[in-house]
């Protein structure tokens, strides 16, 4: 596993828990030899994340569309740092450039960017491992929602929500080891993985 793309808030949120995760799953990438691609800013729990990695030796791709160069405070001292024309660029370069994801805290935002993994893979369209990083609790609302939607036959068997779930950041990079190799580090369009 060469990489994984980290989607998380643009700014610390409320709870120290929650870069405290950042700045120690950073580290982790960086231990790991493992590459975090993420969205490219400098602030919140996208700076704490991006800038552990860096100081503890790893390498960081950093994808920003260039409208938020500046609300997001790009941060330039990255590995790799692409400027992309929109948002819909900037994400398929990160799931193009990505071995796994991961879902720390965070905002619309992130809710979207994970829920756009998770339904591609319930679809069949990739198997990359898909890991949920619920600090301090703070994804128990969202895993609360998909159980209403599963209650409710809105997510049929057979379409389960392939995803893992993690409560501590230390946990993190080990489970995306983990199912990656589960998958023989195939992680090819269509291979949909039951996690």
């Amino acid at each position: 596993m060469r990489s994984i793309c980290v989607y998380c808030g643009s700014g610390p949120g409320e709870n120290p828990a929650y870069a405290q995760a950042a700045r120690t799953l950073g580290r982790a990438l960086a231990e790991n030899g493992v590459r975090l691609v993420y969205g490219g800013g400098g602030f919140g729990l996208m700076g704490e994340v991006a800038r552990a990695t860096l100081e503890a030796g790893g390498k960081v791709t950093g994808i920003i569309p260039e409208f938020l160069v500046e609300r997001e405070h790009m941060l330039r001292e990255v590995t790799d740092l692409l400027v992309t024309a929109d948002m819909h660029q900037r994400k398929k370069l990160m799931f193009e450039r990505s071995d796994a994801f991961v879902a720390l805290p965070g905002g619309i935002g992130t809710l979207e960017e994970l829920v756009e993994q998770l339904t591609w893979a319930q679809l069949g369209q990739h198997s990359k491992p898909i890991v949920v990083a619920n600090i301090a609790h703070f994804w128990t609302p969202f895993l609360s929602l998909l159980d209403h939607m599963r209650n409710e036959a809105f997510i049929r068997r057979g379409l389960e929500v392939p995803f893992s779930m993690v409560s501590d950041a230390s946990q993190i990079v080990p489970r995306v080891t983990q199912l990656y190799a589960e998958l023989g580090g195939k992680v090819a369009p269509g291979a949909l993985a039951k996690f």
